[in-house]
């Protein structure tokens, strides 16, 4: 008689069953998600674009604060930004991507900061922050270094060159055929903006724009997980 009904008295399976009955969001090894942990996914999702747009417009917000203060202060904040090679000018690292050289030169730079900013926040709003991080001093170093004397250096470019790189190189790095798709996309959208990294126009900080980029590439190496370089690429 116990040979029919043994399966229904199994210590695991009876365990199984109550554990799902009291945690409907819990999955099993090999099993589809969910209903309601699909939504829970999504939501976070939602939460984290949400606050990388957050993020982003604020600091646009912030830039556009800054060169109101500027134009009223007769442009003495420009004189802030990084000076080659001079000790003061050391300080224009920390300065030089949230000042601009006027209203048309913010501008210019305010679409490309919303999106490859929020696009660099997307994936993970620290990762982000340490990505810029990164960018930013990088970028501020190697122009302090190699920037023309006699010269003042500003502007977010430095940051939008180095997003640029981290976004078109981070999927290789991590080895994530979706980041690898985004990369592409990103390289087609903005690419040609990678010229800007060579000498050419007189008034253009194109060191700013070279370390940028250059700072760029060594955040998608150093915040790739380490064991993930060396795996073939997955999706994700």
């Amino acid at each position: 008689m116990t040979g029919g009904l043994g399966p229904s008295f199994d210590s695991d399976r009876i365990a199984a069953l109550r554990a799902r009955l009291g945690n409907p969001g819990t999955v099993t090894p090999g099993a589809a998600p969910t209903r309601p942990q699909r939504a829970g996914d999504f939501a976070a999702l939602r939460q984290l674009w949400l606050r990388a747009g957050a993020l982003i417009a604020g600091f646009v917000l912030l830039l556009y604060a800054i060169e109101g203060v500027d134009a009223v202060d007769s442009r003495e904040l420009d004189r802030a930004g990084i000076e080659p090679r001079e000790a003061d000018g050391l300080w224009g690292i920390l300065w030089a991507p949230v000042l601009h050289g006027g209203w048309d030169h913010l501008m210019g730079n305010t679409v490309p900061v919303l999106v490859l900013g929020f696009l660099v926040l997307a994936a993970g709003i620290g990762r982000g922050l340490a990505a810029t991080g990164v960018i930013w001093v990088v970028a501020g170093l190697g122009t302090w270094l190699t920037g023309a004397d006699g010269t003042v250096h500003i502007g977010a470019s430095s940051l939008v060159f180095g997003w640029l790189t981290f976004l078109i190189l981070r999927g290789w790095f991590t080895r994530s055929v979706g980041q690898i798709v985004l990369g592409l996309v990103v390289l087609v959208v903005y690419g040609s903006l990678l010229w800007g990294v060579l000498p050419g126009q007189d008034g253009i900080s194109w060191q700013g724009h070279l370390f940028g980029a250059l700072g760029g590439v060594v955040a998608a190496w150093l915040l790739a997980p380490r064991q993930r370089r060396a795996t073939p690429p997955t999706v994700a």
